[in-house]
């Protein structure tokens, strides 16, 4: 079964700022919270090389890191300069494809992270099959970890750097919220067409896949929020700000507020 991304998806992914987003100094937390929940839960899988399929992996910046960690690491990815960039890194597997039909066989990983497709599959019945295809390609037991964007991020977040007071952002971003599904105005927009999620809908969707929830993670907390980006740079008051959102990473009662979260299942 052939499949393909909007144009407009494709074309946003293609001016290359992907490889760097997650370094930039409000992006790093994201980064860095969700090597903190995917190694912990990665330690439960087993202690030897993982074989961990990257669905949706981008330009590698997860791979790069599973790979060092010494795991093997296939990534799989519809934009042809992203699997150009992560078919650089060292120890990194990097092929062109789709997460709803993948080409993986059956129960031939132990992990399969979709770190990036579900918010780019507005249409339900896309972000079920590649989460049914997730299913299928992971051994019984093994895990899957999905991330979504949270459905009031892109209001909290224009909030916070003023781009909400924008006619043309604040009117796509009031939909966004109304309806889950971004639909910006413009290729100036902040961002390109997007799905967010209400943090409940996500283990529903893995329910119907076939998939058992096992846990969710609400990676940045209220703190992306709170601008302390430069406390980030000092490594010890790094360490209290991880600690700190470990202890309500999951929280019900607080899983909406940050920007992205994290879902795993296992099969």
């Amino acid at each position: 079964m052939t499949h393909s991304l909007a144009p407009e998806i494709l074309a946003y992914y293609a001016r290359g700022e992907e490889a760097g987003r997650l370094l930039r100094a409000h992006n790093r937390l994201e980064l860095w919270r969700t090597q903190d929940v995917l190694r912990r839960l990665l330690a439960d899988l087993g202690t030897g090389p993982l074989r961990i399929l990257d669905v949706g992996g981008g330009a590698g910046v997860h791979a790069e890191w599973l790979a060092a960690d010494g795991h093997l690491v296939t990534l799989v990815d519809p934009v042809p300069l992203h699997v150009e960039q992560a078919g650089r890194l060292p120890g990194v597997t990097a092929l062109h494809g789709d997460a709803r039909a993948l080409e993986a066989a059956d129960d031939s990983v132990d992990l399969a992270l979709l770190l990036g497709p579900l918010y780019h599959l507005p249409e339900r019945a896309d972000r079920l099959r590649a989460l049914a295809e997730a299913r299928r390609v992971v051994r019984p037991g093994g895990l899957v970890v999905a991330a979504t964007i949270n459905r009031f991020a892109g209001l909290h977040d224009t909030m916070r750097t003023g781009a909400y007071f924008e006619p043309t952002n604040q009117a796509a971003t009031d939909a966004c919220v109304a309806t889950g599904t971004l639909r910006p105005a413009s290729e100036h927009n902040l961002f390109t067409t997007a799905y967010f999620h209400l943090a409940a809908e996500v283990p529903a969707e893995f329910a119907e896949a076939g998939l058992t929830p096992t846990g969710q993670y609400g990676l940045e907390g209220a703190a992306w929020l709170m601008g302390i980006d430069q406390r980030l740079d000092d490594p010890a008051e790094r360490a209290v700000v991880l600690d700190a959102l470990r202890a309500g990473e999951s929280e019900p009662s607080l899983l909406g507020v940050s920007g992205h979260l994290l879902t795993a299942g296992i099969c």
